[in-house]
């Protein structure tokens, strides 16, 4: 089972108490109007996926083709869209809203956003490096990386040598985060410990793939009042119809061919 996984915001950090009375730094996620915009299946496409949208954004704020795609899917566009990888058995209608009860408290996700740019660095702030020493013939160095050359073979610096050069401004994937808890009237996640990139930043959050879960709602959970009262219902038939669209297209193909075959023998 692989179920999707969600767009949020970095909303920031601030400090929870648990039962016990022990304080805890968690950072904020706001799910928003977070919410499945397409599907694709492997007999269509050659993989299935889930595609989440999150913000809804003015026409004119989106690209052409993504502008296109929602207007035949018939949802809005949306600011930020993303696949998610799935199994078969945890794909979504389109349309349905994916509130942050989608993950439950105590479990274990994965948290994936672009970290805060630091611009150019040096050695030492890069790469933690310990620079050279204070004095002793040390002429305004001391925060150089040092030699990086060779002798005269191979006469060159090896790519990927850490020298100085952009930091940050990366995709960042932290792993094993524990959920602390779910706001679910202000459809929030809080996440215990720190998340990458800078407040307002999308952040991906999906299952710890190096964990083991159970009991997580599957494909999602429903949502009162929304598209749907019974997401796990609707995603079963979706699969059943796309089942039943594959057998009729078989059997006219049966068809069409013994057709041909009895026109050839007459």
């Amino acid at each position: 089972m692989k179920r999707s996984g969600l767009i949020t915001k970095k909303i920031g950090m601030t400090r929870l108490y648990d039962d016990a009375g022990r304080a805890h730094g968690v950072t904020v996620l706001a799910v928003g109007d977070c919410a499945v915009i397409g599907n694709r299946t492997a007999d269509k496409h050659g993989y299935v996926a889930v595609q989440v949208g999150f913000q809804e954004a003015k026409d004119k704020h989106v690209n052409k083709p993504q502008l296109v795609a929602a207007q035949k899917a018939g949802v809005k566009a949306y600011r930020k869209v993303v696949e998610f990888r799935v199994s078969e058995d945890c794909l979504i209608p389109v349309g349905t809203s994916l509130p942050a009860g989608h993950f439950i408290a105590g479990q274990m996700v994965d948290a994936q956003a672009t970290s805060k740019g630091k611009g150019f660095q040096g050695a030492m702030k890069r790469h933690n490096f310990s620079g050279l020493e204070a004095s002793h013939g040390v002429l305004k160095a001391h925060r150089s990386l040092g030699g990086t050359g060779q002798r005269e073979w191979p006469g060159r610096v090896f790519k990927g040598k850490k020298m100085p050069g952009q930091m940050g401004n990366e995709t960042v994937t932290v792993q094993n985060l524990k959920v602390f808890g779910i706001n679910e009237e202000d459809n929030l996640i809080y996440v215990s410990g720190s998340v990458p990139g800078a407040n307002g930043t999308f952040v991906l959050v999906t299952d710890a793939v190096k964990k083991e879960h159970a009991e997580l709602p599957v494909p999602t959970k429903s949502v009162s009042g929304g598209v749907s009262d019974s997401v796990a219902e609707q995603a079963e038939e979706t699969k059943q119809e796309t089942s039943e669209i594959v057998e009729v297209t078989a059997e006219n193909a049966d068809t069409a061919t013994d057709t041909d075959t009895t026109s050839e023998a007459s």
